[in-house]
C-alpha cells in the first residue's frame, strides 16, 4: 500500500486510474440506481457485450484506412447508444420479445468484434484491455472523454429525474398521467449505455455489469430512498476501484478482477449480517 501512496504522487499514469475509477464511479452509480430499480440488469449486460463490436470496427477503420483519430472508445460509443436504442424501440414497437432481441445483438455485437480484431493487422492487445478491463492504460485525452460523458449523464439524470422515477416504479400511472413513457425509456437505456462504456475502461466488458449492480444491491440494504441509494452507490463504488486499485497495483493483479471481487464480497458479507439481524427489506421509494 506503501508503494501505490508514493507511486500516486509521483507517476501520471496512476494519477490518470484515479481519477477514472472515480469519474465512473459517480456515473454507475447513478445509472446503477435505475437500471436495478427497472430490472434491466440483463440490457445492460447484452449492450456490454455488443460494444465489442463497435471497438472492434473503429481499431480496423483506424489502422487498414489510417484514420488516427478514430479511437475505439468512439465506436464503442456509437454502438452501444445503436444497440439500446434498438433493443427499445424493437421491444416497445414491434412487441417482440425483449430476451429474443437481445440474444441477437449479444451474439452479433460479439461475433463481429471478433472478426474486426481477427482482421486487424497488428497487435491487438489494447483491444483485449478492453474485455477484463485495464485502469493503468486509461489516457489523459480518455479522462476529458469519460469526464464529458459523466456530464451529460448526471446532467439528464437531474433534468429528468421525475419522470425516470415514475417510469421505473409505476410505468402504468405515468403513462395515464400522459408522461412520455417509451421517450424516459430509451432516454434510460441510453444512459446505460453510456454509462457501460465509461466502466468498461475500469472493469472491462466481461464484469461491466457487477460494477453497476453490486454497490447499488450494497446501499440498498440500508437506505430506501433511491437519492440516497444513488449517493450510497457513487461512494461505494469509489471505494471499490481505488482500493481494488491500491490492493492489485504492488502484486501486479488485474486491478478490475480484485475490484469486483471485493465489491461482491462485501455484498455477500452484507447478506449474511442481514440474515444474522433478521431486519425487514428495505423497499426503494421515491
Amino acid at each position: 500500500m506503501s508503494a501505490f501512496i508514493k507511486d500516486l504522487i509521483e507517476l501520471p499514469f496512476l494519477q490518470n486510474a484515479v481519477l477514472a475509477g472515480i469519474l465512473c464511479s459517480i456515473a454507475s452509480g447513478i445509472v446503477g440506481t435505475w437500471v436495478v430499480l427497472r430490472r434491466i440488469t440483463y440490457i445492460a449486460a447484452a449492450i456490454s457485450h455488443c460494444i465489442l463490436g463497435g471497438l472492434g470496427a473503429a481499431r480496423y477503420f483506424s489502422v487498414v484506412y489510417d484514420l488516427p483519430w478514430l479511437r475505439p472508445v468512439y465506436g464503442a460509443i456509437f454502438t452501444a447508444l445503436a444497440a439500446a436504442l434498438t433493443i427499445g424501440i424493437i421491444s416497445l414497437r414491434a412487441k417482440e420479445r425483449e430476451d429474443t432481441v437481445i440474444s441477437a445483438l449479444w451474439a452479433i455485437g460479439m461475433a463481429v468484434g471478433v472478426l474486426f480484431i481477427f482482421k486487424t493487422p497488428g497487435y491487438n492487445e489494447d483491444l483485449m484491455s478492453y474485455l477484463f478491463g485495464n485502469i493503468l492504460m486509461v489516457s489523459r485525452e480518455d479522462l476529458f472523454l469519460i469526464g464529458a460523458l459523466d456530464v451529460v449523464v448526471v446532467a439528464l439524470t437531474l433534468t429528468f429525474y421525475s419522470q425516470t422515477l415514475a417510469v421505473c416504479f409505476d410505468e402504468e400511472f405515468a403513462r395515464t398521467r400522459g408522461m412520455a413513457v417509451e421517450f424516459y425509456y430509451l432516454l434510460l437505456l441510453c444512459l446505460t449505455a453510456l454509462t457501460v462504456v465509461l466502466t468498461v475502461s475500469v472493469v472491462g466488458i466481461i464484469m461491466v455489469i457487477a460494477l453497476l449492480s453490486l454497490p447499488v444491491a450494497i446501499a440498498s440494504r440500508f437506505f430506501d430512498r433511491v437519492w440516497k441509494i444513488m449517493a450510497a452507490s457513487m461512494l461505494l463504488g469509489i471505494f471499490f476501484t481505488l482500493t481494488g486499485l491500491a490492493v492489485s497495483y504492488t502484486p501486479n493483479l488485474p486491478s478490475g478482477a480484485v475490484t469486483i471481487v471485493m465489491a461482491g464480497l462485501t455484498y455477500l458479507m452484507t447478506l449474511v449480517f442481514s440474515a444474522l439481524k433478521k431486519p425487514v427489506q428495505k423497499t426503494p421509494t421515491a
